[in-house]
């Protein structure tokens, strides 16, 4: 975990405290990466078929997997499944988003500006935090699928499943299944649109198999250098394989800002399928941020937005005075993303009002992406006087690396003390004087350093590694406590959404 100091939002030092995760954490404690084992009887026997699939979440990702190549995904298996179920896909128009970040976010403001406008709406994301029911959303309210709805649903096509999963020997996973009910219950529902987001790169993605006469629009938040060698290796091959979901004819949202050369291969792509592009980031779009503020006790960030589209498309919107829920600038630019992919689908003749846009932007919040916990919550982890909120960055004063689950399964794990000694050796590089436990026999010198002397090392960042996340929560509220003379500050969990579940798995008993 790491405490990161920002002191130009509010009046008293904020103090950050996240898991660093670099794509690779353990399991900590007793919690289940499927709480519906124990939380949701209903859908044990769907768990337990579901837990019997290959589920790259948990083992990794081959390389290359998710690329356009002879190492990629098997797209025509997932066609062949969805064939078996009649073709759900084909029964509703859809927006479909990928990106290396910002994916959920934005399908999330983009599903409740519909739902504003009284569209049914089916929304699909991965990961999820307490439920897999998360990951599908059904109607107008966007609440989680039922237990018993995705429970009959399973029972009803369980034995088509097993026909095709015989049929591939096996090789039918977790996401794909998942993914086909998905489809199924949006066609079942008869949504008007669905909002669906990409699971991994695009072009051999298992939600890739929407047909340009399916698809509404595309949208590709922002390349990174995640799952990098699932995606080839490259910033280059990473934008190629997300340009996978663009379909002849059918508009592009671009959210970004992305390198030049990397928007280069994003509008290439398109204008070789004839389709225009939209760009939350063209210069003529103004998005910012005036102030944070409280309603009903949950703070919002007070935004503008501007948008002023010239290219392909001519669109125009001003939005003032949005209270944002999402705080942080990204989730801003996730705003607009999505609020381009409004107008995008208005010009295409969807009735979507300005009124709307506000709307769905300012009702939308996430677990775990900027949520503070009430004050009865974080007494319920033990931090009394302390304001805890899940998911954050900043300027970096103290680094606690602990360690988190992922998906249930430990083949995607590197130990705390491994993460630590990356950290050491990057802050060699880089100059930064650093106070760290490097070896186990200085440990206990280091603790009572850390206790007794955290508020006299201004000038050193704290580097320190604990075994368990309410080891790491209690320790990280000592330092908070002794470098800001026993004054109130600001725990933020951030770095993975697995260390964030584990926050919210431990308040929910």
């Amino acid at each position: 975990m790491k405490i990161l100091t920002r002191q130009s939002i509010l009046p008293h030092r904020l103090t950050l405290i996240s898991s660093i995760s670099f794509g690779v954490l353990r399991k900590l404690g007793p919690r289940r990466w499927f709480s519906a084992h124990s939380e949701e009887p209903e859908l044990k026997e769907l768990m337990e078929y579901m837990d019997s699939l290959k589920n790259y979440e948990k083992v990794g990702v081959p390389k290359g997997a998710g690329t356009d190549s002879d190492d990629g995904f098997d797209l025509g298996r997932m066609r062949r499944l969805m064939e078996r179920l009649g073709n759900p896909q084909s029964q509703f128009k859809a927006v479909h988003i990928a990106g290396t970040k910002g994916k959920g976010s934005t399908a999330a403001f983009l599903s409740n500006i519909l739902r504003a406008e009284g569209y049914s709406v089916g929304c699909y994301s991965s990961p999820h935090i307490q439920t897999i029911r998360e990951r599908i959303s059904l109607g107008r309210f966007g609440e989680p699928v039922s237990a018993k709805t995705l429970n009959c649903l399973f029972l009803q096509i369980k034995k088509i499943l097993d026909q095709a999963i015989e049929h591939e020997n096996g090789r039918i996973s977790h996401f794909e299944i998942f993914t086909a009910m998905a489809f199924t219950l949006f066609a079942r529902e008869n949504v008007d649109i669905a909002v669906i987001e990409a699971g991994l790169g695009g072009a051999r993605d298992a939600t890739n198999i929407i047909s340009s006469s399916g698809l509404a629009a595309s949208v590709i938040t922002t390349i990174g250098e995640e799952h990098l060698a699932a995606l080839g290796g490259s910033l280059e091959s990473i934008a190629m394989a997300k340009s996978g979901i663009i379909k002849h004819g059918c508009p592009l949202v671009l959210g970004g800002p992305f390198l030049p050369h990397i928007e280069c291969i994003l509008r290439d792509k398109a204008l070789s399928m004839s389709s225009p592009v939209v760009s939350a980031s063209d210069a003529g779009n103004q998005s910012t941020i005036k102030g944070i503020s409280r309603i009903n006790g949950r703070p919002y960030q007070s935004c503008d937005l501007v948008m002023q589209i010239q290219r392909d498309f001519k669109l125009f919107l001003e939005l003032l005075d949005v209270k944002l829920c999402m705080l942080g600038s990204h989730q801003l630019q996730n705003a607009a993303t999505a609020t381009c992919a409004a107008l995008c689908l208005r010009n295409l003749g969807w009735r979507i009002s300005d009124g709307s846009i506000r709307a769905g932007l300012e009702r939308t919040f996430l677990l775990g992406r900027s949520q503070i916990l009430t004050s009865k919550e974080t007494e319920a982890l033990g931090l009394h006087g302390t304001t805890v909120l899940l998911d954050g960055g900043g300027e970096l004063e103290v680094v606690l690396l602990t360690e988190a689950d992922i998906a249930g399964g430990k083949s995607r794990t590197t130990s705390a003390s491994l993460l630590r000694d990356c950290w050491i050796q990057a802050s060699k590089e880089l100059g930064i004087d650093i106070v760290h436990d490097d070896t186990t026999k200085s440990r206990e010198v280091f603790n009572n350093l850390v206790v007794c002397s955290a508020s006299k090392l201004e000038n050193g960042t704290i580097l320190a590694t604990e075994s368990s996340l309410m080891a790491s929560l209690k320790a990280t509220n000592q330092i908070l406590r002794e470098r800001t003379g026993n004054q109130s500050g600001i725990i933020v969990v951030t770095g993975s959404l697995h260390i964030v579940s584990m926050v919210l798995a431990a308040l929910s008993g």
